[in-house]
């Protein structure tokens, strides 16, 4: 009988660990490739597997801003709308400000208020789960070890001085082995660069300055950020208003869009000669 893709994916998985020391693992998944015993998507999980070390949380989090969250003294109806509108299963709730998760709220624990007799309470500390909290720098792999053995699916991510930095889930860390995983409830982001004609393009906030450079060949270094939106605002020392514009390594940098806390969106273009 001829193996299926899983069973050959886990007999080659367990010929290459039994060789250990003969060759780098990252060589024997390419031979294997090469001899047509892995299909490419296999071989890309496989080393993206192998890449989960050198990754971490920082890399890999929804950043602070962008997290749904509620605060403890919101009503029941109100967080239940947060649940719906956002479509996620998790909200982290706070107490004043996003840097005292006080818990997590699964949305079922809200379910039962909705469809059945039992009573509401009045505040929501008595249905949360307690708050798992992770370092910045944990690497992505003992982060997905730890989401097994503790049976967690969302973790706090705190910067050095004990602020929430951002939030990971196990959605997070498997899309760094399969890549992106959509549902219904995703909303349709936009690529972060996007050509608009020759020489110009539309670039958000986040993009980190390795992929500015990589895509449009435009280089912008700094020691203390990482995106081009922290950048505009590190060398202005402050966030600009939507229609301001600078010049940086011969390109003029407009901004499209922001607000007082950062920049959405910025229009890269070439000066015209």
């Amino acid at each position: 009988m001829d193996e299926g893709p899983d069973s050959r994916l886990w007999t080659t998985l367990r010929r290459f660990f039994s060789r250990r020391g003969e060759c780098h693992l990252e060589e024997a998944i390419q031979e294997a490739k090469d001899g047509g015993e892995l299909q490419n998507d296999e071989m890309s999980m496989l080393l993206n597997v192998l890449q989960l070390d050198d990754k971490q949380a920082y890399e890999i989090m929804v950043p602070r801003t962008d997290i749904v969250c509620a605060e403890i003294d919101e009503t029941i109806t109100e967080v239940a709308r947060k649940f719906f509108e956002s479509g996620h299963s998790r909200l982290p709730i706070y107490k004043e400000t996003k840097d005292q998760i006080v818990g997590v709220l699964h949305c079922k624990e809200l379910l039962r208020f909705f469809v059945g007799d039992e009573e509401a309470p009045t505040d929501l500390a008595s249905v949360l789960r307690p708050p798992y909290f992770i370092p910045e720098t944990k690497n992505v792999k003992n982060i997905l070890l730890d989401f097994q053995s503790n049976k967690q699916h969302m973790a706090i991510v705190l910067d050095e001085y004990g602020g929430t930095a951002g939030l990971v889930t196990l959605e997070d860390v498997l899309e760094e082995i399969v890549g992106d995983i959509e549902d219904e409830y995703d909303p349709i982001r936009p690529e972060d660069i996007q050509p608009i004609d020759e020489g110009s393009f539309l670039v958000s906030g986040r993009t980190i300055l390795e992929d500015l450079h990589e895509e449009c060949g435009i280089l912008l270094e700094s020691e203390q950020v990482e995106t081009v939106g922290g950048y505009i605002s590190e060398q202005l020392g402050r966030v600009p208003e939507t229609d301001e514009s600078l010049e940086l390594q011969g390109y003029t940098f407009l901004i499209k869009e922001a607000d007082v806390k950062q920049i959405q969106w910025v229009i890269v273009s070439k000066p015209a000669s």
